[in-house]
């Protein structure tokens, strides 16, 4: 017998969830690796989930995409600046559209799911036009 509470939750020991979280990592990683090079899958936001899944696991790792050649400028600015560029906002924006044009005229989807599609839509590209498109020019660029 324990002198544990018994109402205490369980956790997972923490080699156990680094592992979970490199495993996540990896699958981010593969997502953003097939979004660049299919136009419908967004490539940034999986490399985000990757970072902060890797943060989460392996230092080396997210260090590693990070700082990498391809994917790390742009996980930089939107680390530092919160920066989504001009190109991925209409990319966004047109899929967001083209999504809800589907689900409004073509989904057999109930009235309830349509209103809260074109819910979620709005908030998501209102998160998106409202982030800033390039970094700020600093002080000693003047």
């Amino acid at each position: 017998m324990t002198n544990e509470p018994k109402d205490k939750p369980k956790s997972l020991p923490l080699a156990c969830k680094k592992h979970v979280f490199i495993a996540l990592g990896w699958m981010f990683f593969g997502l953003g690796l097939i979004g660049a090079f299919l136009p419908v899958m967004p490539t940034v936001l999986f490399m985000v989930l990757a970072l902060w899944a890797f943060a989460n696991g392996s230092e080396d790792l997210h260090n590693w995409l990070y700082n990498h050649p391809r994917f790390g400028p742009a996980l930089q600015r939107w680390d530092k600046h919160r920066v989504i560029p001009m190109h991925a906002k209409i990319a966004a924006i047109g899929g967001m559209v083209l999504s809800l044009v589907y689900v409004i005229a073509f989904s057999a989807a109930p009235p309830v799911a349509k209103f809260a599609a074109t819910a979620f839509i709005t908030f998501g590209a209102v998160y998106v036009i409202t982030k800033p498109s390039r970094e700020p020019i600093s002080e000693t660029e003047n």
